[in-house]
């Protein structure tokens, strides 16, 4: 149900964000990675720990993420090196990388999950032929989040796309790459998504020695 804020009803009433951090979420570093991975490990968390390997590699939205079916990232008995999706929100497609790691989780989890190439990689609980929905997918972050002693306000699903991007720029300052990795059509936009500022910038000049 929605008011106007005309109405008397809505001069009082107290938004439904109320209190939530507004703005990017923090990408994980290196050392929250390892710290979820050994939770999930730990807590015999196979899905979970395929989904959060693949988040980080595929760089996807959470709405495409949850959407991958079997076929997209299997070849033969093997899981694929690189896959390639058309983004729901784009309309474009993008490719990305699975490394070893996510390799290895997501053949644990397939092995146990069964199905064919036409069922989704991660069912929903409710019903096995839908995907798990977006909504789930956020809880599980933040119960990962939270497991490894974060603020859950300061993370999300956005954390995990942000995540090996952060890592890459700022190993390289390569915006370029950024773009394509992400699937952005302006390369403005990665400069927004990434948070590049004029620091960044003086801090990659002063590395250039000519």
């Amino acid at each position: 149900m929605t008011f106007s804020h005309f109405d008397p009803a809505a001069q009082n009433r107290v938004p439904w964000n109320f209190g939530a951090k507004i703005g990017p979420k923090r990408p994980f570093n290196q050392k929250q990675i390892w710290a979820i991975r050994f939770y999930l490990d730990r807590e015999k968390r196979i899905r979970d720990r395929a989904l959060f390997d693949l988040a980080i590699d595929s760089k996807l939205r959470g709405c495409d993420l949850v959407e991958l079916k079997i076929g997209d990232l299997v070849s033969g008995p093997e899981i694929r090196t690189r896959a390639t999706i058309t983004q729901r929100k784009t309309g474009r497609p993008v490719q990305f990388e699975i490394a070893k790691n996510a390799r290895n989780s997501l053949f644990a989890w397939l092995e146990l999950r069964g199905g064919d190439v036409e069922d989704f990689v991660f069912p929903s609980r409710v019903d096995h032929t839908r995907h798990l929905s977006t909504r789930q997918y956020a809880r599980l972050v933040n119960e990962w989040v939270g497991a490894i002693g974060l603020r859950p306000e300061e993370y999300g699903p956005h954390s995990l796309r942000r995540t090996k991007v952060s890592i890459i720029y700022k190993a390289t300052g390569n915006i370029r790459a950024i773009q394509i990795l992400l699937g952005h059509s302006k390369i403005e936009n990665t400069v927004r998504y990434l948070g590049v500022d004029i620091e960044d910038a003086l801090t990659l000049a002063e590395r250039t020695e000519i």
